[in-house]
């Protein structure tokens, strides 16, 4: 058998040879619906001068001007940062220069320095605003008109593993299984999505990326179809128009005692998060 069964596409690894220097390949629109690059982030094309202002009606959401930020986009220690090149792709396929862009939960503000960078109009909020251009508001209830914007990117907490926030509001806290299976996760996510539906003009994209669960509970592997659950919601306001897996270049799994896990625990680790692309309908479903 061939050791690439996926034909000319490039094999990436997590690391780099000891005594060699890592270069990022430059990033071109991918073909497929299974996504790879080798690093978390891709190096900004360089452009002369400073982009023209944006212009038109209505006004733009917001310009997001960042210093130079040596091929980093968003907050590299930012724990559960969005991939940038995966905003890249995105904005590249559904956007085009000036368009407004939105992210109700920012995080460190990785699509907001992708729009710099693509010379987009960003808006960004979160409930817990990491730098001055990401703005302070819940998801569930953002402060911007009706079909106000272009395109809406959303990473949304996968359960309770990363502690974003201590604000009591904070999706993040929320369990997309325990004792209540999930209900307020969802719930709350349900709000989250039917506000981006608001905003968002018709025939214009959105994507969310998200990633399953898998934990140990009383000795056993319990699976949460976060995506699944997820996907569902979304199709009660969007039409879908593809779903992507990206594949996780994460050094944990790679680690022996986590293959030794999932022999001994008979589940297998994370290797991919959905990318779920959909389209507001241009006129209201019946």
């Amino acid at each position: 058998m061939s050791p690439n069964p996926q034909g000319n596409r490039p094999k990436f690894t997590p690391h780099t040879p000891r005594g060699t220097t890592f270069r990022k390949p430059p990033l071109e629109l991918f073909g497929t619906t299974l996504w790879e690059y080798p690093s978390q982030h891709y190096t900004p094309v360089p452009r002369a001068g400073k982009p023209a202002p944006l212009t038109g009606t209505p006004a733009p959401l917001g310009n997001n001007p960042s210093p130079q930020r040596e091929g980093i986009q968003g907050d590299p220690h930012y724990a559960g940062a969005t991939p940038s090149w995966v905003i890249w792709q995105l904005l590249q396929r559904y956007t085009e220069p000036g368009d407004r862009i939105l992210d109700p939960m920012c995080g460190s503000g990785t699509t907001l320095d992708v729009c710099t960078d693509l010379d987009r109009s960003g808006k960004g909020f979160d409930i817990n605003s990491t730098r001055p251009d990401i703005e302070r508001a819940d998801a569930r209830k953002l402060p911007l008109p009706d079909a106000c914007c272009d395109f809406v990117f959303v990473d949304p907490p996968y359960s309770t593993h990363i502690n974003y926030s201590d604000a009591p509001a904070c999706i993040g806290t929320l369990d997309a299984g325990g004792r209540d299976h999930g209900r307020a996760y969802y719930q709350s996510m349900a709000r989250v999505i039917a506000e981006i539906a608001r905003v968002l003009r018709p025939g214009r994209h959105m994507g969310l990326y998200v990633s399953d669960s898998r934990r140990d509970k009383q000795g056993s592997p319990e699976f949460i179809p976060i995506g699944f659950e997820l996907f569902a919601l979304l199709r009660q306001h969007f039409e879908p128009v593809d779903i992507v897996a990206v594949v996780r270049h994460n050094a944990r799994l790679n680690r022996q005692s986590r293959h030794e896990q999932s022999a001994e625990t008979d589940s297998l680790q994370r290797g991919f998060n959905y990318l779920f692309i959909m389209r507001k309908p241009k006129t209201p479903s019946i």
